[in-house]
């Protein structure tokens, strides 16, 4: 059967199935979208336990959610390397992230570059560095370099 013809047959279905002489005020759509998305969301829930179950079952190692490395009051760390030195008291810090996909289970690199302040002017192209989320310190910078943690050679 040719798609369109099966749009067309289940369109027909559908309106088969609602009253024909009265239509239907806002109010009564809305409320059937609410109970199917309800009903929609009671499945998700017990698909998600039913998996949670099986791993349980399976021996897998619970995943236990890390510390969080910032919260209220506390800053942001990361590592990178740095890709630019040429500004006063500025480097540029690239930090190279790898997760897997959530979806599609591969794994996927991205990286992002920030500016970070460099008071001694201590790090250079190459070098491994810890930067350290700060208050503004300029329109681009707001990071502050913590210690380089391997030098380049």
């Amino acid at each position: 059967m040719a798609p369109k013809e099966r749009r067309r047959r289940a369109r027909v279905s559908r309106s088969a199935k609602t009253p024909v002489g009265k239509p239907r005020t806002p109010e009564e759509r809305h409320a059937e979208r609410v109970a199917e998305r309800s009903k929609k969301a009671e499945l998700r829930r017990v698909e998600r336990a039913r998996t949670r179950q099986k791993a349980r079952k399976s021996g897998a190692v619970a995943q236990t959610t890390p510390p969080r490395e910032h919260g209220p009051g506390r800053q942001k760390t990361r590592q990178g390397v740095v890709v630019s030195d040429k500004a006063d008291k500025t480097i540029t810090v690239r930090i190279d992230v790898a997760r897997r996909h959530r979806r599609y289970e591969k794994i996927v690199r991205i990286s992002s570059t920030l500016h970070a302040h460099d008071e001694t002017n201590d790090a250079h192209i190459g070098d491994t560095v810890i930067v350290r989320e700060c208050r503004p310190l300029s329109r681009i910078k707001r990071w502050r370099l913590v210690e380089v943690v391997e030098r380049a050679e």
